[in-house]
């Protein structure tokens, strides 16, 4: 069973402004969208070697017909599908996604649910606030 470790209420995060957390180690960006659907993505942008992704643009884009709901790398602009972690225009880059889940009214995260590109060094710094 995968550890679920709350973040915050849902009217903490404005939609479509992402926020960073510190789930079990790994740094990620959480995402509310305007119709309250939650996503956390990895926050290393693999393009820009950075953890920048909680600063990023939210949006959405069209792919094979369907709206997805995408965050912009805040430096070079890569989309990155929220739902799976995946860039749009490079799929063999990607941020990782955490299991989400909304229990009256408040926003937990747990497992990683997909890895991080493997453009992600393993060596790469741990920003901690602070």
């Amino acid at each position: 069973m995968t550890t679920m470790h709350p973040v915050c209420t849902l009217s903490d995060l404005l939609p479509e402004r992402p926020v960073a957390a510190l789930i079990s180690g790994h740094q990620v960006a959480v995402v509310r969208l305007h119709d309250d659907r939650v996503y956390a993505v990895g926050m290393w942008d693999p393009f820009a070697r950075a953890n920048v992704m909680a600063r990023g643009l939210v949006g959405s884009s069209l792919v094979d017909g369907e709206e997805v709901p995408v965050l912009f790398s805040p430096m070079y602009k890569q989309a990155f599908d929220l739902r799976s972690g995946v860039c749009l225009s490079d799929p063999a880059a990607a941020l990782g996604t955490w299991e989400v889940t909304v229990l009256d009214g408040r926003v937990y995260v747990g497992g990683q649910v997909t890895c991080e590109s493997p453009a992600r060094r393993s060596d790469a710094p741990l920003a901690r606030a602070g």
